[in-house]
């Protein structure tokens, strides 16, 4: 991969970055990664296929989670 280095990056912007960072739970590296490809047209997730094919999936599984029982799952060792 190639590597950029920003300078001169204006404070307030390098705030806003860092801010969504930490909300999105991203390193600032990924964070300005993830800013770029919306900004330059990643291509576009189709929602209504990926949801279809969660449920696809889904159904064929031998365990029947509800959606109780993947949150508590999810939050098993959070404090």
């Amino acid at each position: 991969m190639a590597t950029i280095t920003l300078k001169n990056i204006p404070e307030q912007l390098h705030k806003k970055i860092k801010q969504r960072a930490v909300q999105h739970h991203r390193s600032l590296n990924s964070e300005i990664i993830s800013c770029l490809e919306r900004a330059l047209g990643s291509s576009p997730i189709d929602t209504e296929a990926l949801i279809t094919r969660a449920r696809d999936l889904r159904s064929k599984l031998s365990i029947r989670l509800t959606n109780r029982d993947i949150t508590l799952l999810k939050n098993q060792g959070r404090p």
